[in-house]
């Protein structure tokens, strides 16, 4: 079991990061705002959970015992896999997900992109008691619209698409998204590489 990495961050693709670990490149999947948080030649250090199923060995990075604790237990619940977890973690910080269970509220869980109402209430009624109730919210106020966008456009930049393509997605994300989605860098990111798509990445290094 691979229970933490610490090593050098080599490649940040959307979710995924590539830190080398004694010579060795391990691929991790990680929230969007936790890649956002990271540079290309620094140093990451990740708790880390490794699921290894018959035809395929996947490895979680978190950035702290919070996030892991918040990941197993969501992968318990029946229906629950562990993208979906990473999901839940990159729409909710740990202390928002406890009060959610404590509040019986599976409204917050049904904002989830692929967790519906059913699964969303079972996520409640299987953590109710469950989680540590140490954990407390972490995030602060949202931060204003521009310095959102700002963050975006560096990222899609970092990613490898140049200034013109990342500035475009970034115009149309805003303006399809709802005032939550301008509020909140993880959001208006995965709707700006919505409007990118694979085959425009494929391009973004020829011109600018």
């Amino acid at each position: 079991m691979i229970s933490s990495v610490r090593g050098t961050v080599l490649a940040i693709a959307g979710n995924q990061i590539v830190v080398e670990v004694g010579g060795v490149g391990l691929a991790v999947h990680v929230t969007p705002e936790h890649a956002l948080s990271l540079r290309l030649g620094s140093e990451a250090t990740l708790r880390t959970a490794l699921i290894v199923r018959e035809d395929d060995m996947s490895l979680f990075g978190f950035r702290d015992a919070d996030e892991l604790t918040v990941f197993d237990a969501l992968r318990g619940v029946t229906g629950v896999g562990p993208k979906s977890a990473l999901g839940v973690l990159a729409a909710m910080d740990p202390g928002e997900i406890v009060q959610a269970v404590a509040l019986e509220d599976d409204s917050a869980f049904r904002k989830v992109s692929g967790i519906g109402p059913k699964t969303a209430k079972l996520i409640v009624l299987s953590l109710t008691g469950k989680l540590s109730v140490s954990v407390t919210p972490k995030r602060t106020a949202a931060p204003k619209t521009t310095s959102v966008a700002d963050s975006v456009l560096a990222a899609l930049v970092g990613l490898g698409w140049n200034d013109r393509m990342a500035a475009q997605a970034v115009e149309d994300a805003l303006a399809v998204a709802t005032d939550t989605e301008r509020a909140a860098v993880p959001a208006l990111l995965r709707l700006a590489l919505t409007r990118l798509g694979p085959a425009a990445h494929s391009t973004a290094g020829s011109g600018s």
